[in-house]
């Protein structure tokens, strides 16, 4: 069972996720490197963002009020 806040707290995550999906597609497509390793290339970076994005969704829809 949800914590009554979850909702809330779940649309941060959201709109930080959605924020800088721009960053990471140009961070991608200039391969570019964190540390002195290069980051991931597009597709997986994109699917593994949906997981999150989805996820926080998920909590975001099913919190309580």
């Amino acid at each position: 069972m949800l914590p009554t806040g979850a909702r809330d707290a779940a649309l941060g995550p959201w709109l930080m996720l959605l924020a800088v999906f721009p960053a990471n597609v140009h961070a991608a497509r200039k391969r570019l490197t964190i540390g002195g390793r290069q980051v991931q290339a597009l597709i997986p970076r994109t699917l593994l963002q949906i997981v999150f994005l989805t996820a926080t969704l998920a909590v975001f829809l099913g919190g309580r009020d």
